[in-house]
């Protein structure tokens, strides 16, 4: 099933994941998964995705049929992984300086490499963040756990969107996916031992 042209991975495709879809092969509940808007084939020949995003997120997602790619992308500081975001309330230097030093959480330590604010509108600010390490619901929780001084209350990421995973930046349109070529495949894992 596989395409054999002559530069396209054999390991690793990318998929643009849209909001509303689940990372997981299957569902009790009935919901949507990634595996809804992708061919047949990558359910009946197992490839899983590496890594994930949670329902409301949405952007790059890798999978691969091999364990070792799959468990090189993922541990901590192996891969940085940059995503768009944005924030309900006023992202201040000082949170941008605590999001880089850590906040200490129910789930651990949280923090974030670089955090650059990139835009802002109305009472919401758009950031650039980067991190070499995916907990679960990491961002929303590092940026749940700083509260907006205006109004006291935490701040919100109200939209993620994952932009790059190490050198693969993002180019597919929404829902749609593609293998990587051999360039970018080898450019990815050229750490893999």
């Amino acid at each position: 099933m596989i395409n054999e042209t002559e530069n396209i991975s054999k390991k690793l495709f990318a998929l643009n994941k849209p909001k509303g879809y689940l990372v997981t092969r299957s569902d009790d509940l009935g919901r949507k998964t990634v595996y809804d808007i992708l061919p047949d084939w990558v359910y009946e020949e197992e490839w899983m995705p590496i890594g994930r995003l949670d329902l409301e997120s949405r952007g790059l997602l890798l999978f691969t049929q091999d364990g070792k790619v799959g468990n090189f992308l993922t541990k901590p500081g192996n891969c940085t992984k940059v995503y768009e975001i944005w924030v309900r309330g006023h992202v201040t230097d000082e949170h941008i300086a605590l999001a880089k030093k850590g906040v200490d959480s129910a789930y651990g330590l949280l923090k974030a490499l670089e955090v650059e604010k990139i835009g802002m509108g109305g009472a919401k600010t758009k950031l650039r963040v980067k991190i070499n390490e995916g907990k679960n619901r990491h961002i929303r929780r590092l940026f749940g756990a700083l509260k907006d001084e205006k109004f006291g209350t935490p701040l919100k990421v109200l939209k993620l969107e994952r932009v790059s995973i190490g050198s693969f930046d993002l180019d597919i349109e929404l829902g749609k996916w593609r293998y990587l070529t051999l360039q970018e495949e080898q450019k990815l894992l050229k750490n893999l031992k």
